[in-house]
């Protein structure tokens, strides 16, 4: 069997798929759904999502809510939440931004790392590195991801799909022809129904076929498109890698123990990850126009809740009000809680205020606030901080930083 590619790893693309997403989030937000036939679509009668316990009974995705009961009885059909899935897969990307800087954002729930090279700064096997990627995003999403590893993104969405769910599959380019001939010809990304009917006509059935087809035999029956797709299934890179030059969102999260169900106390973590994010944004000239929360309860429960900002900000002191809000709208005081994020999102280098802000204020902030990042990048993460997020340090930190109880501008 001819190798369409002589070298293991001149580069390495990683592409992650989330197993059913959206049943997923909802899951994560109520644990008690986990193991359970769930779909989502109530709204639309229509089944959108399910999850591997439905699809074992039969269900399918575009099948009628009720065809669904029929086949499978005692089904939870919930209606969908995108605000949620939007959340997650906020937090799922800025989990892949620690492990690499070059991410492409393919969809709501998909994403393409390039791995090459970090073999050496992590010190092990790009398998591995996925399995840390899986890990950190059950760990904190408690939602399981699957991961493809290869030398093109074509290949790498192949692999990701070879196994699931929380599946990793690694094709290295000396081991293409071992995988390709697996996979029929209408299941490579990239290739339409279409397409594939004109190419079976050509005894043209898996992916194999196709890559060991001549060249000239793509470029006669086919466009740009499919030649990409030709040469990504035999180890040539030829679709572009659309990296994001900017962030789309901040975050930071941290978890807790033991768990706490004192209010002050999870307001002041929540505070202390507002500080945290507002002070990178500011370290790239950027401000946020949409302020994300969520909290983890000790059972694993996740509540988030998303507000838009006024005006486009990333100073903690024009925020808190935003952040208290919706604070008060998720917290539950008869919960014990072990985790808190805060996410910025809809990141701007332009701010425009409106009529109605009082700019001389704002200004004075902001010169405060310049004054405070110099402070704190000669002593320190958080030297200098809001008394309200006090209660998330701890004693021996308190010693060392200089809390920022008020402000008069």
């Amino acid at each position: 069997m001819q190798v369409l590619s002589v070298h293991s790893w001149p580069q390495a693309i990683a592409h992650l798929d989330a197993d059913a997403f959206f049943v997923s989030c909802e899951q994560a937000s109520r644990p008690a759904l986990k193991g359970k036939c769930v779909a989502v679509g109530k709204e639309r009668g229509i089944v959108i999502a399910l999850s591997y316990e439905a699809k074992a009974k039969g269900v399918k995705r575009g099948m009628f809510v009720s065809e669904a009961k029929r086949i499978c009885p005692g089904i939870i059909i919930l209606d969908s939440n995108h605000e949620n899935y939007g959340l997650f897969s906020v937090r799922m990307f800025e989990i892949l931004k620690r492990f690499s800087p070059k991410i492409e954002e393919y969809s709501v729930d998909e994403a393409f790392i390039d791995l090459t090279g970090l073999r050496r700064l992590y010190s092990c096997s790009y398998e591995e590195m996925a399995s840390k990627i899986q890990n950190a995003i059950e760990k904190e999403l408690s939602i399981t991801v699957s991961v493809g590893i290869s030398i093109t993104k074509v290949l790498a969405k192949i692999a990701s799909k070879y196994k699931k769910p929380r599946g990793i599959t690694a094709i290295p380019g000396n081991e293409i022809h071992l995988y390709l001939r697996n996979i029929l010809i209408e299941d490579v990304w990239g290739i339409g129904p279409n397409t594939a009917s004109l190419l079976k006509k050509f005894n043209v059935r898996t992916a194999l076929d196709f890559a060991l087809k001549n060249e000239s035999f793509v470029k006669k029956y086919l466009s740009k498109p499919y030649i990409q797709v030709y040469n990504e299934l035999r180890g040539k890179p030829s679709i572009e890698f659309i990296e994001k030059i900017s962030p789309k969102s901040i975050s930071k999260a941290k978890s807790f123990y033991p768990p706490s169900d004192k209010e002050s106390f999870i307001f002041s973590e929540l505070l202390k990850n507002l500080e945290l994010s507002c002070a990178k944004a500011r370290r790239f000239s950027l401000a946020a126009t949409k302020l994300s929360i969520f909290l983890k309860t000790s059972d694993f429960q996740m509540f988030s809740i998303e507000a838009k900002l006024s005006s486009p900000s990333a100073i903690p002191l024009m925020l808190t009000e935003n952040l208290r809000e919706v604070f008060l709208k998720i917290y539950k005081p008869e919960l014990a809680y072990r985790q808190t994020c805060v996410v910025m999102s809809g990141l701007t280098e332009k701010i425009q205020y409106s009529l109605f802000d009082d700019i001389s204020k704002i200004e004075k902030i902001i010169s405060v606030y310049n004054a405070v990042d110099n402070i704190n990048m000669r002593f320190g993460r958080n030297s200098v901080h809001l008394g309200a997020s006090s209660d998330s340090y701890s004693p021996k930190e308190r010693t060392l930083n200089l809390p920022l109880l008020n402000i008069k501008v």
